[in-house]
């Protein structure tokens, strides 16, 4: 399985502690940012969720200082459905009812904590239950009838 992750300036450091506990097994694809240098959170949020779209890697991870902030921007991208959670319950919901496939997550948040969010979001089916998926069409029917 491969992970796409991607941080701004403030995710940086929790980003790159999370990619030497993945890396142990998973290969991880990191979209920057390189540093904790400022920049802006929808320039990596983009390249992830275009990484996703183009079928580069299975799920993305994104960290901003919020998580919100990037979920936002991830959520611009055609076909992408992440999903800022805080907590077990946020990651199971959002796997079995929207089929989520980029985990967004604030810099404040501690690797272990963190770390078994991602895994219970990659390891958590979809439910493929009737209701979640004509919710799930209808958001890509919109995505296509909106395309500029």
């Amino acid at each position: 399985m491969k992970l796409g992750i991607t941080s701004d300036h403030r995710g940086y450091n929790l980003k790159e502690k999370l990619i030497k506990k993945l890396n142990q097994d998973y290969e991880v694809i990191d979209y920057g940012c390189k540093n904790t240098e400022s920049v802006d959170y929808p320039d990596y949020a983009f390249k992830l969720g275009e990484a996703l779209t183009n079928k580069e890697i299975d799920f993305g991870i994104a960290i901003c200082g919020s998580g919100i902030g990037i979920s936002i921007a991830c959520n611009k991208v055609k076909g992408i459905r992440a999903a800022r959670v805080t907590n077990i319950e946020d990651v199971i919901e959002t796997r079995t009812d929207n089929d989520a496939n980029i985990i967004c997550l604030n810099e404040k948040m501690n690797e272990i904590d963190a770390y078994n969010l991602i895994i219970s979001f990659i390891t958590t089916p979809f439910s493929n239950i009737d209701r979640h998926i004509r919710r799930i069409n209808k958001i890509k029917e919109y995505e296509v009838k909106n395309e500029c």
